[in-house]
């Protein structure tokens, strides 16, 4: 099964390492904390199932690189190390080295997991001395080891390398997304309200009144009685005045309310509805024909073999 670098598997695989990045972790030995390197990068089959850390060895630019199986090890998120189980820095320098330019194969790995193991592989010789395997599988004699071939390989057969035990198992976090509204205050418009004046030519009717002299001539009712003439006074020059008056329009203008216009503002209320697509991972268990014991399970969690 070919093994492939865990940003090539998955780009957002620090979701599976709580967010962190495993890359660039220091490597510890478990017990004597001797610092054996960083963790350069993850190797994963094609199943995305993590099997080996690579760790460099060096401190510097230049450092050998060997393959650690995520059996051997335990993350501290708090403390942002790994600890390897059962190996100290030597027994590391001893494993085969690691080049970024190799293939993974089968008889690469039979070379790194003799050593992990205690014991020489069939195939191929071993580098360097077996690693403390008490420490980490107890006092007890080894079950013997099934028979396989290169083409029968599965790492099942090496559990103590390849499965996370309850103590160093990686915690996986399902998200969900939800929508969550917001209001945001914008400006919509703006109404302008201002006065402006308006002209027109208005009429209006003013009754006036003019004095006129009106002269007339009557007869009297003594007229060809005889008078005196001694009685009566001739002369010229008399004459009898009349003033005259007569009324002229007088306009003006008077300015009054004539209406009152009040501004406010109200506020309308009502309900939008939004529409967003919003993703949520499921859990994916793929047990080829073991029992699985499901523990605790949020509500919205569902195996692949539940019914709907």
């Amino acid at each position: 099964m070919a093994l492939l670098k865990i940003s090539d598997f998955d780009p957002d695989y620090r979701e599976a390492f709580d967010g962190n990045d495993v890359k660039g972790m220091s490597v510890y030995a478990q017990g004597t904390d001797e610092k054996i390197g960083t963790v350069s990068d993850v190797l994963v089959d094609e199943e995305g199932n993590f099997r080996y850390f690579i760790v460099d060895l060096g401190f510097w630019i230049f450092g050998k690189k060997v393959l650690m199986p995520v059996g051997r090890s335990r993350i501290d998120y708090g403390a942002d190390r790994v600890y390897a189980v059962g190996m100290t820095r030597e027994q590391a320098e001893n494993l085969p080295e690691f080049d970024e330019n190799m293939a993974v194969d089968y008889d690469y790995e039979e070379r790194v997991r003799g050593v992990y193991r205690g014991q020489p592989t069939v195939e191929m010789p071993l580098e360097g001395a077996p690693l403390d395997t008490a420490a980490t599988v107890g006092t007890a004699a080894p079950a013997p080891r099934p028979t396989y071939t290169r083409d029968t390989y599965d790492y099942k057969y090496d559990e103590d390398l390849y499965n996370l035990k309850e103590d160093t198992n990686q915690n996986l976090k399902l998200y969900q997304e939800r929508l969550v509204a917001n209001k945001v205050r914008r400006k919509a418009g703006e109404v302008s309200i201002g006065k402006r004046v308006e002209t027109e030519t208005a009429q209006v009717s003013i009754p006036i009144e003019k004095e006129r002299v009106v002269i007339e001539r009557v007869s009297p009712t003594d007229a060809g009685r005889t008078v005196d003439p001694n009685q009566v006074h001739f002369g010229e020059g008399e004459a009898t005045r009349v003033e005259l008056y007569e009324e002229t329009p007088e306009v003006r203008k008077e300015a009054f309310v004539r209406e009152e216009v009040r501004v406010r503002k109200e506020v309308d209320q009502e309900t939008v509805q939004a529409q967003e697509t919003i993703r949520r991972e499921e859990l994916d268990i793929h047990n080829e024909g073991t029992v699985v014991e499901g523990s605790d399970r949020l509500p919205n969690d569902r195996l692949p073999n539940d019914r709907v």
